[in-house]
């Protein structure tokens, strides 16, 4: 795959998964658990799909290659997609996706006091400038009575950037696998929580086909178009890319419903915004051979079978 059409993939997939708040703020249902049981279905079946047909792989050589890294990956995804959730319906959709781009971040300070990857010397400057945007975001929050919607999101950002770690120590060049159980582990834990805690799976027929459409599309394709390109364009780069998602994610809510931006949130999401680019644009040049970070400057790049 060429290096352009890697790109187009990524931001292909960014803009897929930009319309999940528009779909969250169009479900009638507030349960987050039940959005999250038949939402995962999807996600986890689309995922599986992707995987199968990137790796040229049968669906039971598929199943028989997960592994423990897949299911660490997994538990790390599950509790973000969960978090996620609570996110985009306990804060506004602006607040959440903006939180959720300091990823990189968490990504960084976790890779140096894990497995010994030193950050970049502009990690910590654009890390403070960043943290000035999430003060003006969190206080406008905290104004609001959203500040556990913010938290949600910051908690949904940290196991992100854990499972991204994960995924650089393991080397590989996708991590189609632990998103498959993630989707997995998601399923298992909102059904139980919902059976044991809330007022059981039930849901109309229009929940259902938004949540439905919002795991195969929004979610299952935009990670699995992200995953796909990732492996052929420097991390960096993808960095920057997925930015598409908290840039053009708000704006459909606003389009569409009128849900508008607080002066908070347009600040402290651009500053918040130029710190994550600037920690892209000087890490640009870095990436640890032989992983999907890299594999988009290494010509003898494989897929793998």
């Amino acid at each position: 795959m060429s290096r352009n059409a890697a790109m187009l993939l990524i931001m292909t997939g960014a803009s897929c998964m930009s319309f999940v708040g528009l779909v969250m703020r169009l479900l009638d249902t507030e349960d987050g658990m039940v959005i999250l049981f038949y939402r995962s279905m999807t996600l986890a079946a689309i995922v599986a799909l992707v995987a199968c047909l990137r790796r040229k792989q049968a669906p039971l050589a598929f199943l028989a290659s997960l592994d423990r890294t897949d299911m660490a990956i997994g538990v790390m995804l599950a509790i973000a997609f969960s978090t996620y959730v609570y996110a985009m319906l306990l804060t506004s959709v602006a607040s959440a996706l903006l939180l959720l781009s300091l990823s990189p971040f968490f990504a960084a300070i976790v890779g140096w006091l894990w497995i010994g990857e030193r950050p970049h010397q502009l990690t910590w400057p654009a890390m403070a400038l960043a943290l000035v945007g999430v003060i003006l975001m969190i206080g406008d929050g905290f104004t609001l009575g959203k500040t556990t919607g913010n938290m949600f999101a910051l908690a949904s950002a940290l196991t992100f950037a854990i499972m991204l770690v994960l995924a650089r120590r393991s080397g590989r060049t996708d991590v189609l696998g632990g998103t498959f159980l993630g989707g997995v582990f998601t399923i298992i834990l909102a059904g139980i929580s919902a059976l044991l805690f809330g007022k059981g799976v039930g849901i109309s027929g229009y929940d259902l086909a938004l949540t439905m459409f919002m795991g195969a599309f929004t979610i299952g394709i935009g990670i699995a178009l992200v995953t796909w390109g990732t492996g052929y364009v420097p991390a960096a780069e993808v960095s920057l890319l997925v930015l598409v998602e908290s840039v053009l994610g708000p704006i459909w809510p606003w389009i569409f419903l009128g849900e508008a931006m607080t002066v908070a949130e347009i600040v402290g999401g651009m500053i918040v915004l130029v710190g994550v680019a600037t920690l892209a644009l000087a890490t640009r040049d870095r990436a640890a051979p032989g992983t999907a970070l890299d594999a988009g400057t290494d010509p003898d790049h494989k897929e793998p079978q």
